[in-house]
């Protein structure tokens, strides 16, 4: 993303897409790949770090999300959302897990060990699995769960609606090594982001058929592993609540339980500052930020996201599907002034991102936007043009149809309707007319972004460690489903070419983080013409949080450790 993609944020994606547009290592930075940095007051994660024995055992943590999903497979592309990855997190394996300067290492509560043990005639990473690692059911977590969701996420079967390929089309075998516990992936082309895959892991049971990973964990999660187990929706309440799992074999939780609750945008922060809520999400909206920073008892937590906040371009409406016109809109919004919009009173000094797949803060960033990523509205009204959209004033018309899109945002982000407003105003002076449609949050994506069904869309995808994979599938281009139609899966721009697959493909296959970082820088030089996502900003993470809770906020890429979080002693 990332996605992913990532997304969520009521328009946010969880990438490992996607999604999920993302990132790489963050570290020292030289020459034009590593230009940008973030600002000195924010951290690369900030989650008031505690050790256990500061940490007091028992609680319920009230935990607000924006949507109430219904798919709960976040390898599903209806999945693959940020407030998914929120619930799943706490309930399901992962293979890795990394710290805040994006390092991965194994999660020993699941891998005990994981390395490239061979690299000739194939790749081949050896899998250590913990014995003690069990489902919910009783089922040990062996290397068969780890074939299944290979062989459901390669993309051999397109009835398994998966949110990427990325990595797993990349495997020739998954094996049994010398037992149940030792798992042999060999890759039949060189893969440098292995360290992403298996990220969550889902049991064989949901990888078997299409029909068990496409509606297996709809409205249902059957399955776990983690130091929560599910306990209950409300679909009233709009809750999803976790307890304890007592057979858990890692470090006990500290929680009682966790409740998700779901309530639009700009219900979260007045929840939150009449204490009905303990923690949330605030994302880049400054005037939440500003009630949430003044809420008695209250902190908030912000650091350096591997996230960006962008606009999503259909190419399959009647309209975008003409690149020019896509190429023009894009040249017609001024993305300095939307940042500055956007990004008032966070305290976060944004700029422009000129990359879709490293953040500005990362080595590996540099500008490949040419002159897309400039305001030209002069350059802008030469295109339609010269694409048979005349001046008609004040509207462009071919062929007596006006020019017109509809800006598809979700009901109470006030950020989403000022972005629409913006670019309302901004696309009117070169003859475009936005309509602007706001739809429940609820149905933002499962009805609108990931359907198609609107021109542009805004949402941030929510980025890994893994600049490439992560990405792979928002820039991926179509495939054939078994019925012989065109299926996206995480391209929501739905447009996509075999040139920028190519470009992806290489840097994911290069073992050489510097040619690898070059051949990304590449790709992106292509998907910026593609006109696909428009990017906006590195977006800051800032979350609000009760000042007694520690392990908990804006992790940056630091990966969450639910069994710690905890209100302090």
């Amino acid at each position: 993303m990332t996605g992913v993609r990532r997304r969520a944020l009521a328009a946010a994606l969880a990438v490992a897409v996607p999604l999920t547009a993302a990132a790489c290592g963050r570290g020292a930075n030289g020459g034009h790949e590593g230009a940008g940095g973030a600002p000195s007051s924010v951290k690369a994660f900030d989650i008031n770090p505690m050790p256990r024995e500061r940490v007091r055992d028992g609680g319920t943590l009230r935990w607000g999300l924006t949507e109430f999903p219904t798919q709960w497979n976040l390898n599903h592309i209806d999945g693959n959302l940020a407030e998914v990855k929120k619930v799943i997190d706490a309930l399901m394996p992962a293979a890795f897990r990394s710290d805040e300067k994006a390092t991965p290492t194994p999660d020993a509560d699941y891998v005990t060990d994981a390395r490239v043990t061979a690299t000739n005639p194939r790749q081949v990473v050896t899998y250590t699995l913990n014995r003690k690692a069990r489902w919910s059911d009783g089922r040990p977590i062996t290397w068969q769960d780890y074939e299944s969701q290979w062989k459901a996420m390669n993309g051999r079967d397109p009835d398994f609606h998966v949110r990427a390929t990325t990595g797993y089309q990349d495997i020739a075998s998954v094996t049994r090594g010398k037992d149940d516990y030792e798992v042999l992936v060999a890759f039949q082309t060189p893969f440098s982001e292995w360290q992403s895959l298996f990220w969550p892991l889902y049991p064989r049971s949901s990888n078997a058929t299409p029909d068990a990973f496409n509606t297996g964990w709809l409205n249902r999660v059957p399955v776990t592993a983690g130091p929560f187990r599910f306990h209950a929706f409300d679909q009233t309440a709009k809750t999803v609540t976790v307890v304890r799992d007592e057979r858990w074999w890692g470090d006990r939780a500290k929680l009682d339980k966790i409740i998700y609750r779901s309530l639009a945008t700009d219900s979260l922060v007045g929840a939150f500052t009449n204490g009905e809520v303990d923690v949330f999400d605030i994302g880049p909206s400054a005037p939440d930020f500003a009630r949430a920073r003044n809420a008695r008892g209250a902190a908030i937590r912000q650091a350096a996201g591997p996230d960006f906040r962008h606009f999503t371009f259909n190419a399959e409406s009647p309209v975008l599907s003409d690149i020019r016109v896509r190429q023009a809109i894009v040249l017609g919004l001024d993305r300095s002034a939307i940042t500055r919009s956007d990004l008032q009173g966070l305290g976060w000094n944004g700029s422009p991102l000129h990359n879709h797949l490293f953040m500005d803060t990362q080595v590996g960033y540099q500008d490949n936007s040419g002159e897309l990523g400039r305001y030209d509205p002069a350059k802008a009204e030469r295109l339609l043009d010269a694409a048979g959209w005349h001046r008609a004033s004040p509207t462009r018309r071919r062929a007596g149809k006006e020019l017109a899109l509809r800006f598809v945002i979700p009901s109470g982000l006030q950020l989403s309707k000022s972005e629409a407003q913006l670019a309302q105003a901004m696309l009117r002076r070169i003859g475009v007319t936005v309509t602007i449609q706001s739809v429940p949050s609820d149905d933002f994506f499962g009805k609108y972004v990931i359907p198609g069904n609107f021109d542009i869309a805004p949402f941030s995808y929510i980025g890994t460690p893994f600049p490439v994979s992560n990405s792979y599938g928002i820039y991926a281009d179509k495939v054939k489903g078994s019925d012989g139609k065109a299926r996206w899966n995480a391209n929501f721009g739905r447009s996509g070419s075999p040139e920028i697959d190519a470009a992806m493909r290489k840097a994911s296959s290069d073992l050489n983080p510097v040619r690898a970082r070059r051949d990304a820088n590449e790709a992106d030089e292509l998907i910026w013409r593609e006109v696909n996502v428009l990017p906006l900003y590195q977006r800051p993470q800032n979350w609000g949080v009760k000042a007694t809770l520690a392990n908990i906020g804006a992790p940056g890429f630091h990966t969450l450790d639910y069994a710690d979080i905890g209100f302090t002693r």
